[in-house]
């Protein structure tokens, strides 16, 4: 009886942990929504869609950072994908066994780099190879939207690099856990049909395929969120372009920059409230990688279980 009662205690007492997280949670979303309350109330939906962002007029619209978030974030991905992926499936199914673990040390190194470390290896290393590779292109191709812009260095591109290194580990390490727990019988059982090593890897890809990308959207949720390497290469211009090579905003980069500076009501409400959205999206995403990657695990505990299972139907 005692012992129920310290059960029934301990479970309750360890789940005020969790309960907690939420309600912090929960507090930040409804304080970011009282503290941009003015912003909400003046500029309703048109604050996302307004493309001009002058603090001394008064006029706010979010557009331009809105635009240079997803857009980075998403070159970033591109960028990152398939070198996240080579990672993972080199490390977890063609590798040599003593080669695992020091890869795998070496890639999740990468995310203990603090961003300040990234931007300066961007000012000082990338900015200078992305201006020599803007004036190197032909006349032809700048003209083109995707490569017009200021042969200056910094620019939408120089962030998208910078992006998709910093979530390379991120995406990889998920990304090799998923093909760890994918069940050996789908490899044999490829390998027994006459598959090669490579279409026993498809299989397996194949089937660890929704908690490969809800690595790939935990990668995005890192590159959303992500602040001072962006802020520092990005150039930080409130613009809205296609181009890879002229200077743009992010999010979080424009409320680093400018909420010190932030005189009046308006102006900080209106910070606060791309903070909001900031905080909205990320939490979506990552909310999303999730569930696909529990889903992926569930899956594989089931396929499992199920040999077992078939083995005494047949004894009986």
């Amino acid at each position: 009886m005692r012992r129920s009662s310290d059960d029934r205690m301990f479970r309750i007492g360890t789940g005020v942990f969790p309960a907690l997280v939420l309600l912090i949670a929960v507090g930040i979303g409804f304080e970011l929504t009282r503290q941009s309350s003015l912003s909400i109330s003046k500029f309703g939906l048109g604050f996302w869609t307004g493309r001009t962002w002058d603090p001394v007029s008064g006029e706010f619209g979010a557009l331009p950072f809105i635009w240079g978030t997803l857009y980075s974030a998403l070159l970033a991905l591109i960028l990152s994908t398939p070198i996240a992926l080579g990672i993972a499936i080199y490390i977890s199914e063609l590798s040599p066994r003593v080669l695992r673990q020091p890869l795998t040390y070496l890639t999740e190194l990468l995310a203990a780099i603090p961003s300040t470390v990234y931007g300066l290896w961007g000012i000082v290393v990338l900015t200078p190879i992305i201006r020599r590779m803007e004036l190197l292109l032909p006349d032809p191709l700048r003209k083109l939207p995707l490569f017009s812009g200021p042969p200056v260095g910094v620019g939408m591109g120089t962030a998208a690099v910078i992006l998709s290194i910093m979530i390379v580990p991120f995406t990889s390490s998920v990304a090799r856990e998923i093909l760890k727990n994918v069940p050996s019988a789908q490899r044999e059982a490829a390998y027994a049909l006459g598959a090669t090593r490579w279409e026993a890897i498809q299989t397996a890809i194949g089937y660890g395929k929704s908690g490969i990308i809800g690595a790939i959207m935990l990668g995005l949720g890192r590159a959303l969120g992500e602040t001072m390497a962006v802020t520092m290469v990005i150039g930080n211009a409130p613009v809205v372009a296609l181009s890879l090579f002229k200077p743009q905003y992010t999010m979080a980069a424009v409320i680093a920059n400018e909420f010190t500076e932030a005189a009046d009501d308006l102006y900080r409400h209106a910070l606060i409230e791309i903070g909001l959205l900031l905080f909205i999206i990320t939490i979506l995403v990552n909310f999303a990688s999730r569930v696909l990657i529990w889903s992926a695990k569930q899956r594989a505990a089931r396929v499992m279980i199920l040999p077992v299972v078939s083995e005494q139907e047949v004894a009986a």
